[in-house]
């Protein structure tokens, strides 16, 4: 099976009201254990790819992973770019096999987004590429994507509308409270459901997507800390919120910080145990085997995307 556009997922996302998890992928051990919980879970699944994960393991070695991945588990798998930040990168990936893009011309003016991510999706368009955009800016910092909070702003529906029509883009991630990174919230963590509403009455039937949506589980930060991080102040978005937004269509989430955590905590915990050991495979082992547990709880209990193919 070759590799698929997020098109029908998002479909059947929108009618079976859940959303699909878009996992982050760096190396061999990560993508095992996200399709090994893909295929368990019997849940789809889009594996995608910073800008920051193709120079650290280069696109041609995460694309043969990509593509290993399918063949070993028959799985239907989009590969996605995040966080494409110009043309050039988005037109890189189309030109190289990803199935879809996302252009991210949110720190721009509205015109000037609409006119880069028109020139994004003419281009993949063209290939049968699908693409996503941004509008609003969420804060955080993940990879290259660095927006403080004073200068977070949220989605105006109504442009949302307007950004939708006139770019042709497949799906549109807004911002509506989620943030970027294991980020501290000010108070107790909040969507703006009110509008996450609005703006899903006004796109019926257009599949949204939320960034920065990891849980941030304690257990994780706890066992990182124990055993060597200092990761303060961390919270993340609560469970039952971003379960909810799949009622809202919400068909995409993005995970990415919550599988380095698991995946941290378990190699810590790990060296820490056995000391003498220098083999990376037994350091690695349990380390797949954590983000596989992570990826598993995610499609049960947040995507709500478990046995759906």
């Amino acid at each position: 099976m070759p590799l698929i556009t997020s098109a029908e997922m998002f479909k059947k996302a929108y009618e079976g009201q859940y959303a699909v998890g878009a996992f982050n992928v760096n190396n061999m051990e990560i993508i095992q254990g996200i399709v090994d919980a893909a295929k368990s879970e019997k849940s789809p699944l889009i594996l995608q790819v910073s800008a920051g994960a193709r120079k650290y393991a280069k696109h041609i070695y995460l694309m043969k992973l990509v593509e290993a991945a399918v063949e070993d588990t028959g799985l239907p798998i989009c590969l996605h770019l995040d966080h494409g930040e110009d043309f050039e990168i988005c037109k890189s990936c189309v030109d190289g096999g990803f199935t879809s893009v996302m252009i991210d011309g949110s720190k721009h003016s509205f015109e000037d987004n609409i006119e880069l991510t028109r020139r994004v999706v003419d281009y993949a368009h063209n290939k049968g590429v699908v693409v996503e955009a941004e509008l609003g800016k969420l804060a955080g910092v993940e990879d290259a994507v660095k927006v403080a909070a004073k200068d977070a702003t949220y989605t105006d529906p109504d442009q949302a509308v307007e950004f939708v029509e006139r770019t042709g883009v497949d799906s549109l991630a807004i911002a509506i409270g989620t943030s970027h990174g294991a980020y501290k919230f000010k108070g107790k963590p909040e969507l703006d459901f009110a509008r996450l509403e609005k703006i899903s009455d006004l796109l019926p039937n257009f599949p949204l997507v939320l960034h920065g949506a990891s849980t941030v589980l304690p257990e994780f930060v706890a066992l990182c800390n124990q055993y060597g991080g200092k990761i303060e102040g961390a919270q993340g978005v609560p469970e039952e919120m971003l379960l909810r937004a799949g009622k809202f269509g919400v068909c995409k989430i993005n995970i990415d910080t919550d599988l380095r955590l698991a995946m941290t905590a378990s190699i810590r915990q790990y060296l820490a145990a056995n000391p003498g050991d220098f083999d990376p495979r037994q350091y690695l082992r349990p380390a797949r085997q954590a983000i596989q547990d992570m990826v598993t709880h995610k499609m049960r209990n947040v995507l709500n995307s478990s046995n759906r193919i």
